[in-house]
Protein backbone atom coordinates (compact mmCIF):
# COMPACT_ATOMS: atom_id res chain seq x y z
CA UNK A 1 0.00 0.00 0.00
CA UNK A 2 1.31 3.48 -0.79
CA UNK A 3 2.73 5.60 2.02
CA UNK A 4 1.19 8.84 3.17
CA UNK A 5 3.46 11.03 1.00
CA UNK A 6 3.60 8.71 -2.00
CA UNK A 7 0.94 10.74 -3.77
CA UNK A 8 3.53 13.56 -4.09
CA UNK A 9 6.10 11.19 -5.58
CA UNK A 10 3.55 9.93 -8.11
CA UNK A 11 2.42 13.48 -8.89
CA UNK A 12 6.07 14.43 -9.46
CA UNK A 13 6.43 11.54 -11.92
CA UNK A 14 3.36 12.68 -13.89
CA UNK A 15 4.67 16.26 -13.82
CA UNK A 16 7.99 15.02 -15.22
CA UNK A 17 6.15 13.29 -18.07
CA UNK A 18 4.38 16.56 -18.87
CA UNK A 19 7.61 18.58 -18.75
CA UNK A 20 9.37 16.07 -21.03
CA UNK A 21 6.54 16.11 -23.58
CA UNK A 22 5.53 12.50 -23.02
CA UNK A 23 2.16 13.91 -21.97
CA UNK A 24 1.11 16.77 -24.25
CA UNK A 25 -1.34 19.65 -23.69
CA UNK A 26 -4.82 18.30 -24.35
CA UNK A 27 -3.98 14.67 -23.54
CA UNK A 28 -6.63 13.03 -21.36
CA UNK A 29 -5.45 11.21 -18.26
CA UNK A 30 -6.92 7.88 -17.20
CA UNK A 31 -9.88 7.95 -14.85
CA UNK A 32 -8.83 8.10 -11.22
CA UNK A 33 -10.02 4.53 -10.69
CA UNK A 34 -7.99 3.25 -13.69
CA UNK A 35 -4.98 5.34 -12.57
CA UNK A 36 -5.18 3.75 -9.10
CA UNK A 37 -5.23 0.24 -10.58
CA UNK A 38 -2.27 0.98 -12.89
CA UNK A 39 -0.12 2.36 -10.06
CA UNK A 40 -1.24 -0.06 -7.37
CA UNK A 41 -2.58 2.65 -5.10
CA UNK A 42 -5.85 3.33 -3.34
CA UNK A 43 -8.55 5.35 -5.07
CA UNK A 44 -8.17 7.99 -2.35
CA UNK A 45 -4.44 8.31 -3.17
CA UNK A 46 -5.20 8.68 -6.87
CA UNK A 47 -7.65 11.43 -5.95
CA UNK A 48 -4.88 13.24 -4.03
CA UNK A 49 -2.51 12.88 -7.03
CA UNK A 50 -5.05 14.44 -9.39
CA UNK A 51 -5.82 17.20 -6.93
CA UNK A 52 -2.08 17.97 -6.60
CA UNK A 53 -1.62 18.11 -10.38
CA UNK A 54 -4.52 20.53 -10.65
CA UNK A 55 -3.09 22.64 -7.79
CA UNK A 56 0.17 22.97 -9.73
CA UNK A 57 -1.74 24.14 -12.79
CA UNK A 58 -0.70 21.10 -14.83
CA UNK A 59 -4.15 19.63 -15.43
CA UNK A 60 -7.71 20.77 -15.72
CA UNK A 61 -10.85 18.75 -15.03
CA UNK A 62 -13.92 19.03 -17.27
CA UNK A 63 -17.22 17.78 -15.92
CA UNK A 64 -18.39 14.69 -17.80
CA UNK A 65 -15.23 14.53 -19.94
CA UNK A 66 -12.31 13.80 -17.61
CA UNK A 67 -8.94 15.30 -16.65
CA UNK A 68 -6.69 16.84 -19.30
CA UNK A 69 -3.10 18.10 -19.45
CA UNK A 70 -3.25 21.86 -19.46
CA UNK A 71 -1.33 24.15 -21.81
CA UNK A 72 1.52 26.06 -20.16
CA UNK A 73 0.32 29.11 -18.29
CA UNK A 74 2.25 32.39 -18.13
CA UNK A 75 3.05 33.54 -14.63
CA UNK A 76 1.29 36.85 -13.94
CA UNK A 77 3.70 39.77 -13.93
CA UNK A 78 3.63 43.38 -12.78
CA UNK A 79 1.45 46.00 -14.43
CA UNK A 80 2.48 47.18 -17.90
CA UNK A 81 4.05 50.40 -16.62
CA UNK A 82 6.26 48.76 -13.97
CA UNK A 83 9.77 47.79 -15.18
CA UNK A 84 10.83 44.36 -13.98
CA UNK A 85 14.20 42.70 -14.47
CA UNK A 86 13.94 39.28 -16.15
CA UNK A 87 15.13 36.09 -14.53
CA UNK A 88 18.64 34.92 -15.42
CA UNK A 89 18.77 33.67 -18.99
CA UNK A 90 15.46 35.27 -20.02
CA UNK A 91 15.50 36.60 -23.60
CA UNK A 92 13.20 39.51 -24.35
CA UNK A 93 12.23 39.20 -27.99
CA UNK A 94 11.76 42.53 -29.77
CA UNK A 95 12.39 40.92 -33.18
CA UNK A 96 9.08 39.17 -33.92
CA UNK A 97 5.59 40.65 -33.87
CA UNK A 98 2.90 38.17 -32.84
CA UNK A 99 0.28 40.18 -30.91
CA UNK A 100 -1.41 38.21 -28.14
CA UNK A 101 -3.97 39.58 -25.70
CA UNK A 102 -5.15 37.74 -22.56
CA UNK A 103 -8.73 37.22 -23.68
CA UNK A 104 -8.04 35.84 -27.16
CA UNK A 105 -7.64 32.15 -26.26
CA UNK A 106 -11.00 32.00 -24.50
CA UNK A 107 -12.70 33.84 -27.38
CA UNK A 108 -11.15 31.55 -29.98
CA UNK A 109 -12.03 28.42 -28.00
CA UNK A 110 -15.68 29.45 -27.78
CA UNK A 111 -15.94 29.83 -31.55
CA UNK A 112 -14.03 26.62 -32.17
CA UNK A 113 -16.37 24.35 -30.18
CA UNK A 114 -18.97 23.75 -32.96
CA UNK A 115 -16.16 22.85 -35.37
CA UNK A 116 -15.10 19.92 -33.18
CA UNK A 117 -18.31 17.96 -33.75
CA UNK A 118 -17.40 14.83 -35.77
CA UNK A 119 -19.48 15.80 -38.81
CA UNK A 120 -18.13 19.38 -38.91
CA UNK A 121 -14.58 18.21 -38.29
CA UNK A 122 -14.81 15.63 -41.07
CA UNK A 123 -15.87 18.31 -43.55
CA UNK A 124 -13.21 20.78 -42.36
CA UNK A 125 -10.37 18.27 -42.77
CA UNK A 126 -11.01 17.70 -46.46
CA UNK A 127 -8.75 19.35 -49.07
CA UNK A 128 -9.78 22.79 -50.30
CA UNK A 129 -8.64 24.94 -53.22
CA UNK A 130 -7.58 28.60 -53.26
CA UNK A 131 -11.18 29.74 -53.83
CA UNK A 132 -12.29 28.23 -50.51
CA UNK A 133 -16.06 28.14 -50.22
CA UNK A 134 -18.87 30.67 -50.51
CA UNK A 135 -19.34 31.45 -46.76
CA UNK A 136 -15.59 32.04 -46.42
CA UNK A 137 -15.49 34.36 -49.44
CA UNK A 138 -18.48 36.32 -48.15
CA UNK A 139 -16.94 36.69 -44.68
CA UNK A 140 -13.56 37.72 -46.10
CA UNK A 141 -15.09 40.30 -48.43
CA UNK A 142 -16.98 41.79 -45.48
CA UNK A 143 -13.71 41.98 -43.53
CA UNK A 144 -12.03 43.91 -46.37
CA UNK A 145 -14.97 46.27 -46.88
CA UNK A 146 -14.40 49.91 -45.89
CA UNK A 147 -15.75 53.33 -46.86
CA UNK A 148 -15.99 53.46 -50.64
CA UNK A 149 -14.74 49.89 -51.07
CA UNK A 150 -16.93 46.77 -51.17
CA UNK A 151 -15.06 43.95 -52.90
CA UNK A 152 -16.84 41.22 -54.84
CA UNK A 153 -16.69 38.00 -52.75
CA UNK A 154 -16.18 35.97 -55.92
CA UNK A 155 -12.75 37.58 -56.41
CA UNK A 156 -11.44 36.47 -52.99
CA UNK A 157 -8.78 33.75 -52.81
CA UNK A 158 -7.19 32.12 -49.76
CA UNK A 159 -3.57 31.36 -48.90
CA UNK A 160 -1.98 29.55 -45.98
CA UNK A 161 -0.84 32.84 -44.40
CA UNK A 162 0.18 36.39 -45.29
CA UNK A 163 3.59 35.35 -46.62
CA UNK A 164 1.95 32.83 -48.92
CA UNK A 165 -0.51 35.48 -50.10
CA UNK A 166 2.38 37.82 -50.99
CA UNK A 167 4.28 34.99 -52.71
CA UNK A 168 1.26 33.99 -54.79
CA UNK A 169 0.62 37.56 -55.90
CA UNK A 170 4.29 38.15 -56.78
CA UNK A 171 4.58 34.90 -58.72
CA UNK A 172 1.42 35.68 -60.70
CA UNK A 173 2.46 39.22 -61.64
CA UNK A 174 6.24 39.03 -62.12
CA UNK A 175 7.87 36.38 -64.34
CA UNK A 176 11.20 34.78 -63.36
CA UNK A 177 13.92 37.33 -64.06
CA UNK A 178 11.39 40.17 -63.92
CA UNK A 179 11.74 43.38 -61.90
CA UNK A 180 9.61 44.23 -58.87
CA UNK A 181 9.73 47.72 -57.40
CA UNK A 182 9.68 47.84 -53.60
CA UNK A 183 9.98 50.55 -50.99
CA UNK A 184 13.61 51.22 -50.05
CA UNK A 185 12.86 49.59 -46.69
CA UNK A 186 10.59 46.59 -47.15
CA UNK A 187 9.23 43.49 -45.43
CA UNK A 188 12.28 41.18 -45.09
CA UNK A 189 10.44 38.07 -46.26
CA UNK A 190 9.72 39.79 -49.57
CA UNK A 191 13.46 39.60 -50.21
CA UNK A 192 13.42 35.87 -49.45
CA UNK A 193 10.37 35.28 -51.66
CA UNK A 194 11.93 37.21 -54.53
CA UNK A 195 15.10 35.12 -54.30
CA UNK A 196 13.06 31.92 -54.31
CA UNK A 197 11.02 32.75 -57.42
CA UNK A 198 13.85 34.51 -59.30
CA UNK A 199 12.58 38.10 -59.14
CA UNK A 200 14.87 41.15 -59.02
CA UNK A 201 13.95 43.76 -56.40
CA UNK A 202 14.36 47.43 -57.28
CA UNK A 203 14.42 49.83 -54.27
CA UNK A 204 12.21 52.90 -54.67
CA UNK A 205 12.70 56.14 -52.76
CA UNK A 206 10.31 57.09 -49.95
CA UNK A 207 9.56 60.25 -48.02
CA UNK A 208 7.42 61.15 -45.01
CA UNK A 209 4.30 60.25 -47.03
CA UNK A 210 5.52 56.85 -48.17
CA UNK A 211 6.47 55.62 -51.64
CA UNK A 212 7.16 58.45 -54.10
CA UNK A 213 5.34 58.08 -57.46
CA UNK A 214 8.20 59.84 -59.28
CA UNK A 215 10.55 57.13 -58.00
CA UNK A 216 8.32 54.53 -59.65
CA UNK A 217 8.43 56.46 -62.94
CA UNK A 218 12.21 56.85 -62.81
CA UNK A 219 12.82 53.16 -62.13
CA UNK A 220 10.41 52.17 -64.89
CA UNK A 221 12.16 54.46 -67.39
CA UNK A 222 15.51 52.90 -66.49
CA UNK A 223 14.25 49.37 -67.21
CA UNK A 224 10.59 48.34 -67.24
CA UNK A 225 9.11 47.15 -63.95
CA UNK A 226 6.47 44.40 -63.93
CA UNK A 227 4.87 45.38 -60.63
CA UNK A 228 5.31 47.27 -57.36
CA UNK A 229 4.99 45.85 -53.84
CA UNK A 230 4.17 48.33 -51.07
CA UNK A 231 2.65 48.82 -47.62
CA UNK A 232 0.64 52.06 -47.81
CA UNK A 233 -0.81 51.76 -44.29
CA UNK A 234 1.38 51.39 -41.17
CA UNK A 235 4.48 50.66 -43.20
CA UNK A 236 6.73 48.16 -41.46
CA UNK A 237 9.28 49.24 -40.21
CA UNK A 238 8.89 53.03 -40.65
CA UNK A 239 5.31 53.37 -39.41
CA UNK A 240 4.38 55.69 -42.31
CA UNK A 241 0.79 55.81 -43.59
CA UNK A 242 0.31 57.21 -47.08
CA UNK A 243 -2.19 60.12 -47.17
CA UNK A 244 -5.13 60.10 -49.57
CA UNK A 245 -3.70 62.52 -52.20
CA UNK A 246 -0.53 60.43 -52.53
CA UNK A 247 -2.64 57.30 -52.95
CA UNK A 248 -4.56 58.94 -55.79
CA UNK A 249 -1.31 60.05 -57.45
CA UNK A 250 0.18 56.58 -57.13
CA UNK A 251 -2.97 54.97 -58.57
CA UNK A 252 -2.76 57.31 -61.57
CA UNK A 253 0.92 56.34 -61.96
CA UNK A 254 0.04 52.64 -62.06
CA UNK A 255 -2.44 53.27 -64.86
CA UNK A 256 -0.08 55.56 -66.74
CA UNK A 257 2.74 53.00 -66.69
CA UNK A 258 0.45 49.94 -67.04
CA UNK A 259 1.90 48.50 -63.82
CA UNK A 260 0.49 46.03 -61.29
CA UNK A 261 0.66 46.68 -57.55
CA UNK A 262 0.72 44.24 -54.65
CA UNK A 263 -0.85 46.15 -51.74
CA UNK A 264 0.10 44.63 -48.37
CA UNK A 265 -2.66 45.44 -45.87
CA UNK A 266 -1.63 43.04 -43.10
CA UNK A 267 -1.39 45.78 -40.43
CA UNK A 268 -4.41 47.72 -41.69
CA UNK A 269 -6.62 46.33 -38.89
CA UNK A 270 -4.86 48.59 -36.36
CA UNK A 271 -5.64 51.72 -38.38
CA UNK A 272 -9.16 53.00 -37.83
CA UNK A 273 -9.33 56.01 -40.18
CA UNK A 274 -12.10 55.43 -42.71
CA UNK A 275 -11.17 58.20 -45.15
CA UNK A 276 -8.10 56.40 -46.51
CA UNK A 277 -9.19 54.18 -49.40
CA UNK A 278 -6.91 51.25 -50.24
CA UNK A 279 -5.19 51.31 -53.61
CA UNK A 280 -7.47 48.40 -54.47
CA UNK A 281 -10.38 50.86 -54.32
CA UNK A 282 -8.62 53.56 -56.37
CA UNK A 283 -7.08 51.27 -59.00
CA UNK A 284 -8.98 47.96 -58.68
CA UNK A 285 -7.95 46.83 -62.16
CA UNK A 286 -4.23 47.24 -61.33
CA UNK A 287 -4.02 46.12 -57.68
CA UNK A 288 -3.77 42.79 -55.87
CA UNK A 289 -4.67 43.32 -52.20
CA UNK A 290 -3.17 40.87 -49.68
CA UNK A 291 -4.10 40.52 -46.02
CA UNK A 292 -3.85 37.93 -43.26
CA UNK A 293 -5.55 36.79 -40.08
CA UNK A 294 -2.34 35.91 -38.19
CA UNK A 295 -1.84 39.35 -36.64
CA UNK A 296 -5.55 39.78 -35.95
CA UNK A 297 -5.90 36.33 -34.35
CA UNK A 298 -2.92 34.08 -33.64
CA UNK A 299 0.09 32.88 -35.65
CA UNK A 300 -0.57 29.20 -35.04
CA UNK A 301 -3.81 28.99 -37.02
CA UNK A 302 -4.14 31.51 -39.81
CA UNK A 303 -5.33 32.24 -43.31
CA UNK A 304 -4.02 34.66 -45.92
CA UNK A 305 -6.41 36.66 -48.09
CA UNK A 306 -5.79 37.66 -51.70
CA UNK A 307 -8.08 39.99 -53.67
CA UNK A 308 -6.87 40.17 -57.29
CA UNK A 309 -8.49 42.01 -60.19
CA UNK A 310 -10.90 39.79 -62.09
CA UNK A 311 -8.45 39.65 -65.02
CA UNK A 312 -5.69 38.16 -62.84
CA UNK A 313 -7.74 35.94 -60.53
CA UNK A 314 -7.02 32.71 -62.41
CA UNK A 315 -3.29 33.49 -62.60
CA UNK A 316 -3.09 34.16 -58.85
CA UNK A 317 -5.11 31.03 -58.05
CA UNK A 318 -2.76 28.98 -60.24
CA UNK A 319 0.30 30.48 -58.49
CA UNK A 320 -1.13 29.63 -55.06
CA UNK A 321 -1.79 26.03 -56.10
CA UNK A 322 1.57 25.45 -57.80
CA UNK A 323 3.52 27.04 -54.94
CA UNK A 324 1.75 24.98 -52.28
CA UNK A 325 0.52 28.24 -50.75
CA UNK A 326 -3.19 27.46 -50.34
CA UNK A 327 -5.05 27.50 -47.02
CA UNK A 328 -6.01 24.35 -45.15
CA UNK A 329 -9.70 23.51 -44.84
CA UNK A 330 -9.62 23.39 -41.05
CA UNK A 331 -8.03 26.83 -40.68
CA UNK A 332 -10.38 28.34 -43.25
CA UNK A 333 -13.46 26.90 -41.53
CA UNK A 334 -12.30 28.14 -38.12
CA UNK A 335 -11.56 31.64 -39.43
CA UNK A 336 -14.93 31.79 -41.21
CA UNK A 337 -16.72 31.03 -37.94
CA UNK A 338 -14.66 33.59 -36.01
CA UNK A 339 -15.43 36.25 -38.62
CA UNK A 340 -19.15 35.45 -38.58
CA UNK A 341 -19.63 35.35 -34.79
CA UNK A 342 -17.78 38.60 -34.04
CA UNK A 343 -14.73 36.97 -32.42
CA UNK A 344 -12.34 38.68 -34.84
CA UNK A 345 -13.83 42.10 -34.11
CA UNK A 346 -13.53 41.62 -30.35
CA UNK A 347 -9.92 40.49 -30.54
CA UNK A 348 -9.02 43.34 -32.92
CA UNK A 349 -10.44 45.91 -30.48
CA UNK A 350 -8.35 44.39 -27.68
CA UNK A 351 -5.20 44.46 -29.82
CA UNK A 352 -5.74 48.08 -30.77
CA UNK A 353 -5.80 48.96 -27.08
CA UNK A 354 -2.74 46.79 -26.44
CA UNK A 355 -0.75 48.40 -29.28
CA UNK A 356 -1.61 51.88 -27.99
CA UNK A 357 -0.48 50.91 -24.47
CA UNK A 358 2.84 49.60 -25.77
CA UNK A 359 3.43 52.68 -27.90
CA UNK A 360 2.91 54.78 -24.78
CA UNK A 361 5.85 52.91 -23.25
CA UNK A 362 7.99 53.78 -26.28
CA UNK A 363 7.20 57.47 -25.80
CA UNK A 364 7.96 57.23 -22.09
CA UNK A 365 11.17 55.23 -22.14
CA UNK A 366 12.69 56.44 -25.43
CA UNK A 367 11.81 60.10 -25.07
CA UNK A 368 14.52 62.29 -26.61
CA UNK A 369 15.69 59.67 -29.13
CA UNK A 370 15.04 59.68 -32.90
CA UNK A 371 12.17 57.17 -32.91
CA UNK A 372 9.56 56.98 -35.68
CA UNK A 373 6.37 55.15 -34.77
CA UNK A 374 2.65 55.40 -35.36
CA UNK A 375 0.83 55.40 -31.99
CA UNK A 376 -1.46 52.65 -33.33
CA UNK A 377 1.24 50.22 -34.46
CA UNK A 378 3.18 47.36 -32.90
CA UNK A 379 6.63 48.51 -34.07
CA UNK A 380 9.03 51.44 -33.95
CA UNK A 381 12.02 52.52 -36.08
CA UNK A 382 14.90 53.83 -33.98
CA UNK A 383 17.70 55.83 -35.61
CA UNK A 384 20.55 55.25 -33.19
CA UNK A 385 22.54 58.07 -31.58
CA UNK A 386 25.85 59.15 -33.10
CA UNK A 387 28.63 56.69 -32.42
CA UNK A 388 26.41 53.63 -32.55
CA UNK A 389 26.26 51.15 -35.42
CA UNK A 390 23.33 48.76 -35.63
CA UNK A 391 25.61 45.73 -35.30
CA UNK A 392 27.29 46.94 -32.10
CA UNK A 393 23.93 47.97 -30.64
CA UNK A 394 22.50 44.52 -31.40
CA UNK A 395 25.44 42.93 -29.62
CA UNK A 396 25.04 45.22 -26.61
CA UNK A 397 21.31 44.48 -26.44
CA UNK A 398 21.89 40.73 -26.78
CA UNK A 399 24.39 40.85 -23.94
CA UNK A 400 21.52 42.11 -21.78
CA UNK A 401 19.11 39.43 -22.99
CA UNK A 402 17.22 41.61 -25.50
CA UNK A 403 16.84 40.82 -29.23
CA UNK A 404 16.14 43.57 -31.79
CA UNK A 405 16.24 43.68 -35.61
CA UNK A 406 18.90 45.66 -37.49
CA UNK A 407 17.82 48.11 -40.18
CA UNK A 408 19.77 46.11 -42.76
CA UNK A 409 17.11 43.40 -42.57
CA UNK A 410 14.69 45.81 -44.26
CA UNK A 411 17.06 47.67 -46.62
CA UNK A 412 17.10 46.66 -50.30
CA UNK A 413 20.39 46.83 -52.19
CA UNK A 414 20.40 49.05 -55.31
CA UNK A 415 20.10 47.08 -58.53
CA UNK A 416 23.50 45.93 -59.73
CA UNK A 417 25.21 46.85 -56.46
CA UNK A 418 27.94 44.55 -55.22
CA UNK A 419 27.45 43.17 -51.70
CA UNK A 420 24.75 43.91 -49.18
CA UNK A 421 22.26 46.75 -48.94
CA UNK A 422 23.27 50.06 -47.33
CA UNK A 423 23.58 49.69 -43.56
CA UNK A 424 21.35 52.22 -41.79
CA UNK A 425 22.34 52.97 -38.22
CA UNK A 426 18.88 52.01 -37.03
CA UNK A 427 16.96 49.13 -35.46
CA UNK A 428 13.33 48.03 -35.61
CA UNK A 429 11.63 47.30 -32.30
CA UNK A 430 8.76 44.80 -32.47
CA UNK A 431 6.58 45.51 -29.46
CA UNK A 432 4.18 42.56 -29.56
CA UNK A 433 6.69 39.80 -28.88
CA UNK A 434 7.67 40.81 -25.35
CA UNK A 435 5.52 39.88 -22.34
CA UNK A 436 3.92 43.05 -20.96
CA UNK A 437 5.79 42.74 -17.66
CA UNK A 438 9.18 42.69 -19.44
CA UNK A 439 8.65 45.36 -22.12
CA UNK A 440 9.27 48.36 -19.81
CA UNK A 441 12.46 46.72 -18.54
CA UNK A 442 13.66 46.08 -22.11
CA UNK A 443 12.97 49.62 -23.30
CA UNK A 444 14.56 51.29 -20.27
CA UNK A 445 17.61 49.01 -20.61
CA UNK A 446 18.00 49.83 -24.32
CA UNK A 447 17.67 53.54 -23.54
CA UNK A 448 20.44 53.29 -20.95
CA UNK A 449 22.68 51.50 -23.47
CA UNK A 450 22.02 54.11 -26.18
CA UNK A 451 22.85 57.00 -23.82
CA UNK A 452 26.31 55.55 -23.38
CA UNK A 453 28.91 54.53 -25.93
CA UNK A 454 29.85 51.14 -27.39
CA UNK A 455 32.88 51.19 -25.12
CA UNK A 456 30.60 51.62 -22.10
CA UNK A 457 28.45 48.71 -23.27
CA UNK A 458 31.36 46.28 -23.41
CA UNK A 459 33.50 46.90 -20.33
CA UNK A 460 36.68 44.88 -19.98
Amino acid sequence: MAGTDDYLRIADAVAADIAAGRLRPGDRLATQRAFARTHGIANSTAHRVYRELARRGLTVGEVGRGTFVRAAQHTPGPALAEPAAPDAGTRVNLELNYPVVPEQAALLAEGMAPLLRPDALDAALRPIGPAGHSPARTAAAALLTCTGFAPDPERVLFAGNGRHAVAGAMAALVPPGGRLGVEAYTYPLVKAIAARIGVTLVPLAMDAQGLRPEAVRAAHRSAPLHAVYLQPTLHNPLGVTMPAPRRVELSDTLRELDLWAVEDAIWLFLHQETDLPPLAALAPERTVLVDSLSKRLAPGLTVGLVLPPAARRDAVASALRSGGWTATGFALEAVTRWLADGTVDRIVRAKRRDAADRQALIRRHLDGFAVSADPRSYFAWWELPEGWRAESFLAAAARRGIAVTPGTAFAVAPEGAQGAAPAPHAVRLALAGAPPDLLPYALSTLAAVARGTPEDAFPE
